[in-house]
């Protein structure tokens, strides 16, 4: 025997290599592209229930309902990836439903503060009334009477 060695070369095509079945390397390769949007940033918050609840409370100039529909309008943005609108209808949302929540308060809180001002200065005039005595009630209808 020839002591000859044989070195066998074997032709792959560029696309083909030994351990890859040759039929789908030679498809051409498609792409997938996943988008991450911004990374490492939250999205902008809604402030959707917020702007629902100031909305029911049918508070002065329908400031509820403007911060819901800009709600809305960031929760639209956000789900269509158009972060930049949402975050800008997201903070008029917020500024909003702030405006509501004060109005909401401070009705109310001036409302109660009239009341007690009213107790004191009639508690302490001339003929002082005792709203809170036997004869409260009487004495108090006694101030709408003609």
């Amino acid at each position: 025997m020839d002591n000859h060695s044989y070195h066998h070369s074997y032709n792959y095509p560029s696309d083909c290599t030994p351990l890859t079945n040759c039929k789908s390397a030679r498809k051409p390769a498609g792409s997938t592209a996943v988008n991450m949007g911004n990374v490492g940033q939250n999205p902008p918050r809604d402030y959707i229930f917020w702007s629902l609840c100031n909305t029911l409370y049918v508070n002065f100039c329908c400031l509820g309902f403007m911060a819901l529909l800009y709600s809305i309008k960031a929760r639209d943005q956000k789900t269509q990836g158009n972060l930049e609108l949402a975050q800008e209808c997201s903070d008029k949302a917020k500024w909003y439903n702030i405006l509501a929540a004060g109005w909401n308060l401070l009705i109310p809180l001036l409302a109660v503060v009239l009341l007690v001002l009213l107790l004191v200065h009639l508690g302490s005039s001339q003929g002082s009334f005792d709203f809170l005595g036997e004869d409260g009630l009487q004495n108090f209808l006694k101030l709408f009477s003609w």
